[in-house]
């Protein structure tokens, strides 16, 4: 077990639950139907790899590889990067403003759950 991945997975879907709760009942009256759906994308993929991080972590016990490592670490990093600048976008709006060339962010974000999802796989299939 990976104690460190389970810990920080359980934090970021306690977060990814809060924030879909606020998007449900807060976001409705001061953002478009559209931005909602964009935080809402943001809100399901930061829950989905919370639960893999968690998921990570426990697989850490039966395969101790440093691909399993970097795929917690990657996943976190997806998250922020990711659903972090969904949430600027929607956020930024409410402001009236953007956030620019930030904006690339996000599929930059979608590649990091990418890779972390290969590695958990080649981390299973290489078992030391």
């Amino acid at each position: 077990m990976y104690k460190q991945a389970i810990t920080i997975g359980a934090i970021l879907a306690a977060l990814a639950v809060i924030l879909g709760a606020f998007g449900a009942h807060g976001l409705k009256s001061l953002v478009t139907p559209e931005r909602l759906q964009v935080f809402e994308t943001g809100v399901r993929y930061h829950f989905y790899h919370s639960i893999a991080l968690i998921i990570a972590g426990i697989l850490y016990a039966q395969y101790p590889v440093r691909q399993m490592k970097l795929a917690t670490l990657l996943f976190i990093i997806g998250i922020a990067l990711f659903s972090g600048s969904l949430y600027a976008i929607v956020f930024s709006g409410i402001y009236g403003g953007s956030i620019g060339p930030l904006g690339v962010l996000t599929p930059i974000g979608g590649v990091f759950f990418i890779i972390a999802w290969v590695l958990m796989a080649i981390g299973v299939m290489r078992k030391a």
